[in-house]
């Protein structure tokens, strides 16, 4: 119902306007009423109307100056002027302060009721307005992500001016501006795999998601494939340390209660300004990159791993063997890994396996073998050759200068990793180019189902929801949600050329509950109405 509240100090008149109208019969809630400016304006505050009826002059604070303070606190309210008075000036300035009517006194019941009416058909249309825009901005929730990893790559970029990446964070909801700065990249595995389809594992994001916004300290950034990354902020008293503890405290305790669910995190190092989350991030994506050296359900800090040890204990040249190198960090990482994580991989792994062993050149030979032939193992597997490797790479047996020192030996194997990322990206996008066909079919053929969303879709194609929006977005140039709507809106044009159904039974027709939506949304989208769509085709 539409809310009213009745200023006016004649009390007959009050009286009369209170009890002779029907207020609720005619789809209104009489919520107030006050003699005067100062005893209505606390109670306008507690109500809330939608509509206030003020006189214009009455003692200790007339109408003029109730309704200015109403309009800074409650601009959308709508003000409704009466005055004995029928004088330019208390128009004019009704008009500068924002008044939706003014009426002149004296005024018959009726007169009165059909300018609420009006008015209340005003507030009703308004308030319709402001909830398809609230489920719009919903459905483009998925736009905000892609803004916000957007936003995030500049932030770690360390390019772009502090003032446009804090008004870029405002558009996007994200409140940069802080005392000290730290970042955690972090990522979840259902059943141990990142990708593929898992209700248990959106439930744990659901629940992430709800503990981070408790945290106003904490941001969230989807990073599609990469998992998340959480730009952890001090403000006010409260120590950037704290926060870090009772946050990571929070995400084990949710995770824990998941058996299927595993997870890994690293943390960057603390910065005291915006401009150095570029250094954050290289240090929390080194401590990241030992998910693939470490167990997992843990988080790692920057500079606590520990240096020149053996995944087995130290490797000794004298006991030097094969079997010693764990080949399965190697295919993990070739799997999972990311090219912009080759170097950091190396890096680590060279780290633990003991800085005495990589200095033997017969070591250096040992690991080169073990991660040049891992690679060709995974390859083989895709259904490439070996050739294809030793064509981009060069065979590392007859090239003497790889072994030459341990950094020419690094450079050989982060060409051997990145190569074997691309051809392994390459099979990616054909198999994703086959998922995503099924995709586009599936949403062909429930397009009309209103309860058709990311999550169904996604599950259609056995993959998680921010691994299929990630690829799906890459792929088609489009969300999730805009090809959804796109093709629910190519078929309503098309129905609306070729038959005489109405825009309501169009709405139910492809896919849309409420048709008073679908018509906010073609508009929006189409930009003319249904019918006038019509009457042009």
């Amino acid at each position: 119902m539409v809310k009213v509240f009745l200023v006016e100090d004649e009390i007959v008149m009050r009286e009369g306007i209170k009890n002779n109208i029907k207020w609720e019969q005619e789809g209104f809630e009489f919520v107030g009423e006050a003699s005067d400016g100062e005893l209505a304006y606390p109670l306008i505050q507690k109500t809330r109307p939608d509509i206030l009826i003020t006189d214009i002059k009455m003692p200790f604070m007339d109408g003029l100056e109730l309704s200015r303070l109403v309009k800074q606190e409650m601009p959308d309210m709508k003000i409704i002027i009466l005055s004995g008075y029928d004088e330019f000036e208390y128009a004019k300035e009704a008009i500068s302060i924002g008044i939706t009517d003014y009426l002149v006194k004296p005024i018959a019941g009726a007169q009165l009721l059909e300018a609420v009416k009006k008015v209340g058909k005003t507030v009703q249309e308004e308030r319709q307005q402001r909830m398809f825009l609230m489920t719009f901005e919903k459905e483009q929730l998925e736009n905000t992500q892609l803004a916000r990893q957007k936003l995030f790559r500049k932030l770690v970029s360390g390019k772009q001016p502090v003032s446009v990446l804090l008004e870029e964070g405002r558009k996007t909801g994200l409140d940069l501006a802080a005392n000290r700065y730290n970042i955690m990249l972090f990522q979840i595995f259902a059943d141990g795999k990142a990708e593929g389809y898992s209700e248990e594992q959106n439930e744990v994001i659901r629940t992430i998601e709800k503990v981070t916004e408790e945290m106003p300290e904490v941001l969230m950034v989807e990073l599609g494939l990469e998992g998340w990354a959480f730009i952890l902020k001090e403000l006010g008293e409260r120590k950037l340390g704290q926060v870090e503890e009772d946050f990571f405290t929070k995400l084990q305790n949710t995770i824990c209660k998941y058996n299927g669910i595993e997870y890994f995190g690293g943390v960057g190092k603390e910065v005291e300004r915006l401009s150095e989350l570029n250094k954050c991030f290289e240090e929390a994506n080194r401590a990241f990159s030992y998910r693939y050296l470490k167990k997992r359900n843990q988080i790692i800090r920057s500079g606590s791993q520990a240096r020149g040890c053996s995944v087995d204990g130290e490797l000794q040249l004298s006991r030097l063997n094969v079997d010693k190198l764990d080949r399965r960090l190697v295919d993990s990482f070739l799997k999972a890994g990311l090219k912009s994580e080759v170097m950091h991989f190396i890096d680590e792994y060279f780290l633990s396996l003991g800085e005495r062993n990589v200095q033997s050149l017969l070591f250096r030979q040992y690991v080169t073998m073990d991660m040049y032939f891992a690679t060709i193992a995974m390859l083989e597997q895709m259904g490439y050759e070996s050739r294809e490797l030793v064509e981009r790479c060069g065979d590392f047996q007859k090239m003497a200068e790889v072994f030459s020192t341990v950094e020419q030996t690094k450079k050989y194997l982060r060409n051997v990793l990145e190569t074997g990322i691309d051809l392994r990206e390459a099979v990616s996008r054909k198999k994703y180019s086959s998922l995503l066909k099924d995709a586009r079919s599936y949403i062909e053929q429930n397009y009309d189902n209103e309860d058709i969303s990311l999550n169904t879709v996604s599950a259609s194609v056995n993959l998680s929801p921010n691994h299929f929006s990630t690829i799906f977005s890459q792929e088609t140039g489009r969300t999730f949600i805009e090809y959804l709507t796109y093709v629910r809106m190519e078929k309503a044009k098309e129905l609306l050329r070729s038959t005489s159904m109405k825009t309501a039974e169009i709405a139910y027709a492809v896919g849309y509950k409420d048709p008073h939506y679908f018509s906010y949304l073609f508009k929006k989208t189409q930009e003319c109405t249904p019918r006038e769509f019509r009457a042009g085709a």
